[in-house]
C-alpha cells in the first residue's frame, strides 16, 4: 500500500525572486526502503503538468508490484511538484496570514521544482537516487536533476520532453494562460476573494491543451465528423468533457504557474547554451519520444539523444495517440523503464551487486 505524506521542508527562496516562507511537498511511497537509511533502491517518479503524486494512478500499469517499475524490488518516491495543487505549496495554499498565496505566490522555474524535490529526497534520508523518471514536465525536471545533481542520480529516463521551449510550444502555452487570466473571474490571480473561479477560461485551456496531447490521426479515427443527437460533433463533446473533469480537481493558478515555469525551460541557461549543457551530462540516460507526438515532435527527443553522451541511441515509442502515447503505451513504456532500471543496477554507484540480493 503507498504512503501518503507531506514533508514541511522550511524557507525556500525561488530563483527568479520572492520567499515561501514554509514549503511543503505533498508525496507518496510505495515498496521498502533497501537499507532502511539511506536506501539504495530509491527510484523519483516525477509527473507531467496536471498530474500529481500518485503515480500508480496516472502509470498504473508501469508502477506497482510486478510492474515494470516492481514496488516489490524498488522503493518508489513520487511527489506533487511545487506551485501544484495536490497539497503541495502553490497559488491555492494559504500563505503566513492565511489567505491563499494568489497572485503574490512567486515565480517558480523547472529548477526551483527540482530544488525542492532535492529537499524532499534529503528529509527521506535519500543521498541517492538509483534513477529519476519523467515524461512531458516531468522528463524537463528528470533532465535538471542530471544537470544539477549528477552524484545523486543513478540513470534518467527523459521522456516525451524538449531541453528548452520552442516557439511553438511558447505560443500554444501562452494562449492557455491568456484564456485563463482573459476569464473576468480571474481578478489578477486573486479570485477567492470574490467566490469565483475561472473555470470557463480554464477548460478553454484545457481544450486547446487536449488537442496538442493526441494526435490529429487519433481523432479522426476516434470521432471523424460523427456527432450527437443534439449535432454537436463528438470531437467537441469529448474536449468539453476533458475540460469539465479537470475544471473539477485542478487550480486555475496553479495551471498558469506551471505553465509559466515550462515556458521558462531551458537547460542551457546559464550553462553556455543547450549544447554545452548537454554535452556536460555524465549520467547514464534513455532519451524517449513518441513519434505521433506533435506537442513534443521527437526531433527535440533526437536532439536530446544526439547531445547526451551517455544517451544511445533515441528510443521511439510508436502510437497513435500522441503526446499521450508516454502514458497509454504501457508495454513500450514499460520496456524503457525497464532498461533505465538496469542502467540504475549496474551503476556503480546505484544500486550495485551488493544490493541485488535484497532487491
Amino acid at each position: 500500500m503507498p504512503t501518503s505524506r507531506v514533508a514541511v521542508l522550511g524557507s525556500f527562496r525561488p530563483e527568479r525572486g520572492g520567499t515561501i516562507d514554509e514549503l511543503e511537498i505533498a508525496f507518496r511511497t510505495w515498496g521498502t526502503p533497501v537499507p532502511a537509511r539511506r536506501p539504495r533502491n530509491a527510484v523519483l517518479v516525477l509527473h507531467a503538468l496536471t498530474g500529481d503524486a500518485d503515480a500508480a494512478t496516472w502509470w498504473n500499469q508501469v508502477v506497482g508490484p510486478g510492474k515494470p517499475l516492481d514496488t516489490d524490488h524498488w522503493y518508489v518516491v513520487s511527489a506533487n511538484v511545487l506551485g501544484g495543487c495536490s497539497g503541495s505549496t502553490g497559488p491555492a495554499t494559504l500563505a503566513g496570514d492565511g489567505r491563499p498565496w494568489g497572485s503574490r505566490f512567486p515565480a517558480i522555474t523547472i529548477r526551483d521544482q527540482v530544488r525542492a524535490e532535492r529537499r524532499l529526497a534529503d528529509h527521506l534520508g535519500i543521498d541517492r537516487f538509483a534513477a529519476v523518471l519523467g515524461g512531458s514536465m516531468g522528463g524537463m525536471r528528470a533532465l535538471e536533476w542530471g544537470l544539477s545533481y549528477p552524484d545523486r542520480v543513478g540513470a534518467l529516463l527523459v521522456l516525451a520532453t524538449s531541453a528548452a521551449a520552442s516557439a511553438d510550444q511558447l505560443g500554444t502555452q501562452s494562449t492557455q494562460v491568456a484564456a485563463i487570466t482573459g476569464d473576468p473571474h480571474w481578478q489578477g490571480g486573486d479570485y477567492d476573494r470574490a467566490g469565483e473561479t475561472p473555470a470557463y477560461g480554464l477548460g478553454i485551456a484545457r481544450r486547446i491543451a487536449h488537442l496538442t496531447y493526441r494526435s490529429a490521426t487519433e481523432l479522426d479515427l476516434r470521432f471523424g465528423r460523427d456527432q450527437r443527437d443534439d449535432e454537436m460533433f463528438q470531437v467537441v463533446s469529448y474536449l468539453e468533457h476533458q475540460a469539465d473533469k479537470l475544471v473539477g480537481r485542478f487550480d486555475a493558478g496553479s495551471y498558469v504557474a506551471l505553465t509559466r515555469a515550462m515556458d521558462f525551460h531551458d537547460v542551457g541557461r546559464e550553462r553556455g547554451g543547450v549544447g554545452a549543457a548537454l554535452a556536460r551530462l555524465r549520467v547514464p540516460t534513455v532519451v524517449a519520444g513518441v513519434d505521433s507526438d506533435r506537442l513534443y515532435p521527437l526531433h527535440q527527443q533526437r536532439e536530446l539523444a544526439t547531445a547526451i553522451p551517455t544517451a544511445g541511441p533515441l528510443r521511439v515509442i510508436t502510437s497513435t495517440y500522441g503526446h499521450d502515447g508516454f502514458l497509454v503505451e504501457a508495454g513500450q513504456v514499460g520496456a524503457v523503464v525497464r532498461e533505465t532500471l538496469d542502467l540504475a543496477v549496474g551503476d556503480r554507484g546505484g544500486v550495485h551487486d551488493a544490493q541485488r540480493v535484497a532487491l
